[in-house]
């Protein structure tokens, strides 16, 4: 149960978890391929990990791209944490963009998963979030695409045996997508969820590519969405 001499693709991977799942595997000994809609965004990470690692243009709204891309190569494991979702309450978010957050960050691993090419005994991961067991005001869809994620996940573990599916439900992590935030309003924030969770700490996404890597190791885990949140769904 080991990932050396294995191919990991990770859709996202130029920044945040899908990074940090990218820099835990060649820690790990896998070959790794990491992709992003930005040319340039890959060009920097693939800079910034270096090793073995190659980087391509992908993006998961793109079905055509995506069956072209797989038509002529195969990977061991597939991470993908690529989504792009604007968060707002059902009656201020604007249809168009709650349309675009469900094509987004559902139907693109929906697409992903769809024409992926994964070797026998491989896996599939993607990412959802504890907002589809507990959710927020103002975050009525997010909670319904991570949920329709999990769902995915199960229906595919089955569908698509012995290939195994998994799901990672993360809670806050410190990644890229809170830097809009000023530094006192992103400090406040990191200091009060750490106050409330029961492990004390906001997790960063190291802390997800542990569990990620672990998945992608296990043979005897399919259909399964496992939430690393800090203990966030419990209080």
């Amino acid at each position: 149960m080991t990932l050396t001499e294995t191919t990991l693709l990770v859709v996202g991977g130029s920044s945040g978890i899908g990074f940090g799942v990218a820099q835990a595997a060649l820690k790990a000994g896998a070959a790794v391929t990491i992709a992003s809609r930005s040319a340039e965004k890959v060009e920097k990470a693939c800079a910034r990990l270096g090793g073995k690692v190659e980087g391509v243009t992908l993006d998961t709204a793109d079905a055509a791209g995506l069956e072209a891309f797989f038509a002529d190569r195969s990977f061991d494991h597939l991470f993908c944490s690529a989504a792009s979702t604007r968060v707002a309450a059902v009656r201020e978010l604007p249809l168009e963009d709650a349309y675009a957050a469900m094509q987004s960050k559902f139907w693109g691993a929906y697409r992903l998963a769809r024409a992926a090419r994964i070797a026998p005994g491989g896996s599939i991961t993607l990412i959802s979030g504890t907002l589809s067991t507990r959710p927020k005001p103002g975050t009525a869809l997010q909670g319904a695409i991570n949920a329709g994620l999990e769902g995915l996940t199960r229906g595919l573990a089955v569908e698509l045996a012995p290939l195994r599916v998994n799901c990672i439900a993360p809670g806050l992590v410190k990644t890229e997508m809170v830097d809009t935030l000023d530094g006192d309003g992103r400090k406040a924030m990191f200091e009060g969820a750490a106050e409330r969770l029961p492990a004390g700490l906001v997790g960063g996404p190291e802390m997800i590519a542990v569990q990620a890597l672990a998945i992608m190791a296990n043979p005897y885990m399919t259909g399964a969405t496992v939430a690393v949140d800090g203990g966030g769904v419990l209080v």
